[in-house]
């Protein structure tokens, strides 16, 4: 069980906050952070959102009032030094923070990480951690319950797409009755579902579809079809015109083909490294895969960031996933 205490007792110590989340944001992280921006505003406390990326546009109707600000680019780090806490959400990695990392370490502030996930770095912070949790949007919204903040709509609305997404619509094994419970207080708090979808899952654009089109296109079988996998290299973003965020959710399609047990896929990025993103739906532990090239995540959802060029990675991972799965 969380100690909510602890964060209580933080919280009603300090007035100025930093909220922070993993690069290559998804809805749980962006999610978590505007929440609990709106927890603490709540309590008239003083609260930024730095993170070292822009929002991806895909994203960006999560935070209609543009509270999430870059490092770098309409924020600079010694902006932040008077900082009392800084709160990590949605990960305990330092590679995961991007420069943000360089801020926590130099910062002598409170530090805290409200996180769901199996892998860990010490970030020197009090933790606020469930593994068994489908998404750390639910932490936020324990969190909530236990300082007695109502759920209103600028917490219920980021919330529900948090935990939504983390559960794949409500279909991973994640998803339990408690979680509809969750979902269900949500939309009572001002969620909108189908409005949450139709901006998620019914808004892409055509040159997300055209590289859609392309990295299935290469998709490629083993063992008998229970291993799945597929790439997108750099120069298809150039090709298409699409983002780097547009590669969401890619990796799921590959496990609607029947018969699959395991997928993963490498992107290109801009500076050669390959993001491998690993999903299971079988006893192979995706965390274990990943923690083998300095990644983590979940048992059935992790990734990792490996060095080029892209055919060395592949193999790599290839030659790791193939023994999981004898």
């Amino acid at each position: 069980m969380i100690d909510w205490a602890k964060l209580a007792e933080i919280i009603h110590a300090h007035q100025r906050f930093l909220l922070v989340c993993h690069i290559r944001p998804d809805c749980d992280a962006l999610g978590s952070e505007l929440a609990m921006a709106a927890i603490l505003e709540h309590f008239g406390k003083d609260v930024l959102l730095v993170n070292d990326f822009a929002v991806p546009p895909t994203l960006r109707f999560l935070d209609p009032e543009r509270k999430v600000r870059q490092l770098g680019g309409d924020v600079r780090a010694e902006q932040l030094r008077d900082r009392q806490v800084i709160i990590v959400l949605d990960t305990s990695a330092w590679i995961q923070l991007g420069k943000m990392a360089d801020v926590l370490r130099a910062s002598t502030a409170v530090k805290v990480v409200l996180d769901h996930h199996l892998s860990a770095d010490d970030l020197g912070a009090t933790l606020f951690k469930d593994v068994e949790s489908e998404a750390t949007g639910r932490l936020v919204a324990d969190a909530a319950d236990a300082l007695g903040v109502p759920l209103g709509p600028k917490i219920a609305e980021p919330l529900f797409a948090a935990v939504a997404t983390d559960t794949g619509w409500f279909r991973f094994a994640t998803a339990t009755a408690g979680t509809f419970r969750l979902a269900a207080r949500l939309v009572e708090a001002g969620a909108a579902p189908d409005r949450l979808f139709r901006q998620l899952y019914e808004t892409d654009s055509l040159p997300r579809l055209r590289l859609i089109g392309r990295t299935l296109a290469r998709t490629c079988t083993e063992l008998d079809g229970r291993l799945i996998h597929t790439w997108i290299e750099h120069a298809d973003f150039k090709a298409t015109g699409a983002l780097a965020s547009d590669t969401e959710d890619i990796i799921n399609m590959t496990l609607t083909v029947g018969g699959t047990e395991v997928a993963f896929i490498l992107v290109e990025l801009s500076s050669g490294a390959l993001k491998l993103s690993l999903r299971s739906r079988s006893d192979v532990d995706c965390a274990r895969l990943a923690e083998q090239f300095a990644g983590g995540g979940h048992r059935r959802a992790a990734g990792a960031t490996l060095p080029g060029p892209l055919a060395e990675a592949q193999a790599k991972v290839l030659a790791a996933v193939r023994a999981a799965m004898q």
